[in-house]
């Protein structure tokens, strides 16, 4: 079996690359730098086991978020989310994101921690669930926690913490169906599993449709709550691609396509294109571009179970 691709690079468009780099370059001094990368300007951002990055193309109008793709945000880890946060209310250019923990009064907190928190591995509560925690008079745990905030072209950034060293961690993702995306990025990726993402049985292309939870949950970045279940996830190297069911109200909202969208794409690094190819051909995987240059280097696109544009370079 070909090894696990690595996580190359997160791909967005901008309409200023070089203010874009600029701004993660100050936010997160000690897992960023700026680097030339195939003749562009570009972000290096420390992952394992190799280095990423995020790699920008310049477009003339600000790039849309709307319909919504695949891709929904990204993340980092930090050495304490708390300092952060302190340090990022001085910074007028970091638009902090509240998370609002009802629907009802409007009322939110900037770290998760600070509110009740979840139960049963879900990072949030149902109205039920609030209420109850209410009367038993449960307090915040408060410490280490996520928190949001805007960037470049109304990015959106999670960063959490208290962690051992700061550096890029994840893209979280929306899937139609969570479970049937991890099967597929296990299937024809070799991407393994993300310890605690597991489903409680196993599963299946003909199990794998699990419905989404009927109640939204709080606390949420939007104010009517957030739908956390099911939930699955996959590591390339230690950068995880996590999934959320769709959010809209019915469920069944298509997602987008994601080229031409803030978020671009995701890319993946293969030693061997010819035999990525090959295999993904003989799976019947869609090939939204067969090979093409891409720095000094070869490049394909393929598309995921959502619509969610994949590059895999060589390297």
């Amino acid at each position: 079996m070909l090894p696990t691709p690595t996580f190359h690079h997160l791909h967005l468009n901008s309409v200023n690359p070089e203010a874009a780099i600029d701004f993660y370059v100050k936010q997160f001094p000690d897992s960023s730098s700026k680097i030339t990368w195939g003749g562009q300007p570009a972000l290096k951002v420390r992952t394992a086991p190799s280095n990423s990055m995020l790699l920008f193309n310049k477009v003339d109008k600000p790039p849309t978020i709307e319909p919504q793709s695949a891709i929904w945000h990204f993340g980092w880890y930090v050495t304490d989310v708390r300092k952060h946060l302190e340090m990022f209310t001085t910074r007028p250019e970091v638009k902090l994101q509240p998370l609002y923990t009802t629907e009802d009064d409007g009322e939110y907190v900037l770290i998760n921690s600070d509110t009740w928190p979840g139960v049963g591995g879900v990072l949030g509560l149902t109205k039920p669930q609030i209420a109850q925690a209410r009367a038993k008079g449960v307090k915040p745990k408060g410490g280490p926690g996520f928190a949001y905030m805007k960037g470049p072209d109304d990015a959106l950034i999670e960063y959490m913490g208290n962690f051992p060293h700061e550096r890029f961690n994840h893209v979280h993702m929306y899937q139609t169906d969570p479970f049937c995306a991890q099967l597929w990025y296990q299937k024809h990726l070799n991407a393994p599993v993300m310890a605690g993402r597991e489903s409680p049985t196993p599963m299946t292309e003909d199990t794998c449709k699990v419905p989404r939870g009927a109640d939204r949950t709080w606390p949420s970045l939007d104010r009517k709550g957030s739908f956390r279940t099911p939930r699955a996830a996959v590591m390339f190297g230690d950068v995880a691609l996590t999934w959320y069911a769709p959010q809209s109200d019915k469920g069944d909202q298509p997602l987008a396509g994601s080229r031409g969208q803030l978020y671009d794409h995701l890319a993946f690094g293969v030693a061997d294109l010819d035999a990525w190819i090959a295999k993904l051909k003989g799976e019947g995987v869609t090939f939204l571009e067969d090979v093409y240059t891409l720095g000094d280097t070869r490049a394909v696109m393929i598309e995921g179970p959502s619509r969610e544009a994949l590059e895999l370079v060589e390297v």
